[in-house]
């Protein structure tokens, strides 16, 4: 198994007091040094392309991002999201990530990768940066599979945030199955069952308060069907672990083994249609103790 991720994914900074802040991804790293995955083979994140980009970014979001990055302080995007010097290093290794574990498994180098990047991605939508988000990582690496072959690509979405940035690109591409568990209401308002694309959306919003049972019986009911109809060749995941009882940004309370759970459901989908493949990718997670035991669950899942 692979494990993607670089040094300026680190340094990317989006100010002072920032709930996204370098140590998310500091905790991640540490839980994934435990000696149980030392089978890990880490490597350093390329640079995602242009052309990569273009896939599913408009040119003008392109444009803005490159030409926003400052040479000191910070430059605001919009409220909550924030470039410093290093953010467009780590956005482009972010996306770029996800394009090589793609292009790893295709090839068949390996099953299953975990890209440990940040800026997250899911909100990005076609035309604008936001929610901490600069470009879309598990898009992009999406439209690269599709690029490379492929026909039928899942993501799965179970950031407690929907992603609407993920559902804004895909929403009329029958090629790409978005499937999202999600509190709501909560930021960015989007992500209600209706929203349904042309048949490729599923979007399962879950109350305040729910726990792993809610969770659980979302997956089993709702989004194993539609992944088993869908039979993806491969399984990407927009890995946020913001839906933890601990996170201080939402209110929903699973726990790790939840988390550990729904890979092992995943993985075991992969294995039936898409050969085994999953590429995982960090989003959200606020709560540096639930990051460390849930990214540490879901990559030990994805390792079995």
């Amino acid at each position: 198994m692979l494990l993607y991720t670089h040094s300026s994914c680190l340094a990317h900074d989006a100010g002072p007091g920032h709930p996204e802040s370098p140590s998310r991804l500091q905790a991640v790293l540490e839980a994934l040094n435990a000696d149980r995955f030392a089978a890990l083979d880490r490597i350093e994140a390329p640079r995602v392309s242009r052309e990569q980009l273009e896939r599913v970014h408009a040119q003008s979001l392109v444009d803005e991002v490159f030409g926003s990055a400052p040479r000191e302080g910070y430059v605001r995007l919009d409220p909550d999201t924030a470039m410093s010097p290093d953010s467009l290093e780590a956005a482009q290794r972010a996306a770029g990530a996800v394009c090589a574990a793609v292009d790893a498994l295709i090839d068949g180098k390996t099953t299953r990768a975990f890209c440990a990047v940040r800026p997250p991605g899911h909100h990005a939508t076609h035309d604008t940066a936001m929610g901490f988000c600069l470009f879309n990582n598990v898009a992009i690496g999406a439209a690269h599979a599709l690029a490379r072959g492929l026909e039928r690509v899942a993501i799965v979405d179970f950031d407690v945030h929907h992603g609407n940035g993920t559902q804004d690109i895909f929403c009329e591409d029958p090629r790409v199955l978005y499937a999202s568990t999600h509190q709501s209401p909560l930021y960015p308002g989007t992500g209600k069952r209706e929203e349904t694309g042309v048949g490729n959306i599923v979007n399962i919003p879950l109350p305040r308060g729910a726990a792993g049972a809610e969770f659980r019986a979302a997956f089993t009911q709702s989004m194993a069907p539609a992944l088993h109809k869908f039979a993806p060749q491969l399984v990407l995941i927009s890995a946020g672990f913001d839906a933890h009882r601990l996170d201080p940004l939402a209110d929903l309370n699973l726990a790790a083994d939840d988390y550990a759970w729904v890979t092992s459901e995943l993985v075991e989908i992969a294995q039936k249609y898409a050969s085994g493949r999953v590429i995982s990718s960090l989003e959200g997670g606020y709560s540096l103790a639930a990051l460390r035991e849930s990214t540490a669950a879901h990559v030990a899942a994805l390792l079995d």
